[in-house]
């Protein structure tokens, strides 16, 4: 997985353009692109968090081994309740999120831009507590109002002469 961030979908296209058109490009395949943006979260109120606008706004790759990415879809049911009841089961999710310090949560948003409504990234240098918190997750009333979550990513950091020399270049 290629997880590229920017602030201007220009470069994105650039640069797609120039990857394929070199050597390894011709054995590229893209199954999966989620195309997001981020934004201040409307739930994330009275929720304080250190550097909480720049971790919400702004995406630093690289500082955690691994990424868990998928895209996201809620029901038509959650945008029928009240802001008060959504706002009531999100917090018990941030509670729950608030239990593993050692993940990262990267919420982006895809409304209008493609066919999911977010794009969550997760990053950690424990696996195995990613686990145990989307265990603990899907016991929240926030889940039943799920529709997609899937497919999920799992990857390994690496930087790109360490992915070359993996890939036999």
């Amino acid at each position: 997985m290629l997880w590229r961030i920017g602030y201007d979908l220009l470069k994105f296209q650039e640069m797609a353009a120039r990857l394929l058109a070199t050597d390894l490009g011709k054995y590229l395949k893209v199954p999966y692109s989620y195309l997001s943006m981020t934004k201040r979260s409307v739930y994330v109120d009275k929720h304080i968090h250190e550097d909480q606008e720049g971790q919400r706004l702004k995406l630093t790759p690289g500082q955690f081994r691994y990424l868990f990415v998928y895209p996201f879809v809620k029901q038509k049911a959650w945008y029928r309740l009240t802001k008060h009841a959504r706002q009531g089961m999100m917090d018990e999710h941030i509670e729950i999120g608030h239990r593993y310090p050692t993940v990262r949560l990267n919420t982006t948003y895809s409304f209008g831009l493609d066919d999911q409504e977010f794009v969550v990234a997760f990053e950690s240098d424990k696996p195995d507590h990613f686990v145990d918190l989307v265990m603990e997750l899907r016991h929240s009333e926030a889940t039943s109002y799920t529709r997609r979550d899937t497919p999920t990513f799992t990857c390994v950091h690496r930087e790109l002469p360490e992915v070359l020399d993996l890939l036999g270049g």
